[in-house]
């Protein structure tokens, strides 16, 4: 791409496969991408939370979003990446079933996702050489906190 097409309103966003979708998100937010075997992982996991991980001096969180995704925690394939995102708040490492590539997309090329106006990190659907990508807005999706149970008492 050259740069007069990154100037005229196109976005470029990581396309990255979960539980059997294609998702994108805003290249921007990418820091690195790791082999998930790659990186010096250290504390407890988590539901969610795969532990604690250091990328080139940077402690970070790292969340398997295939947990996520299929409530199954997974060992790693070859295959299984680790996206670090620098995100408005913090640095984190995501884990995902593998990244594909980076596109360009422009508004013509996104579509509403028909039922999903609720949710707010949801930005649309992709469509790029005759595939469709579920776009996310990777703050938003991030900054999620699970609810509390009926009853449950959450600390301030």
């Amino acid at each position: 791409m050259t740069v007069a097409s990154a100037c005229s309103g196109r976005t470029q966003y990581l396309r990255f496969q979960l539980g059997g979708l294609e998702y994108g998100l805003d290249f921007s937010k990418v820091k690195e991408l790791r082999v998930l075997k790659s990186l010096e992982r250290f504390a407890s996991e988590g539901e969610i939370i795969s532990g604690v991980a250091v990328s080139r001096g940077v402690i970070m969180p790292i969340v398997d979003m295939r947990v996520a995704v299929d409530g199954a925690r997974r060992a790693a394939d070859p295959l299984t990446d680790v996206i670090i995102l620098q995100l408005c708040n913090s640095v984190m490492g995501m884990v995902v079933d593998g990244v594909t590539d980076v596109v360009w997309l422009d508004a013509a090329e996104i579509e509403s996702i028909p039922g999903a106006a609720a949710v707010d990190y949801l930005l649309g659907l992709g469509v790029c050489e005759g595939r469709r990508l579920i776009l996310v807005d990777i703050d938003k999706l991030m900054s999620i906190r699970k609810a509390a149970p009926a009853g449950a008492v959450q600390a301030a």
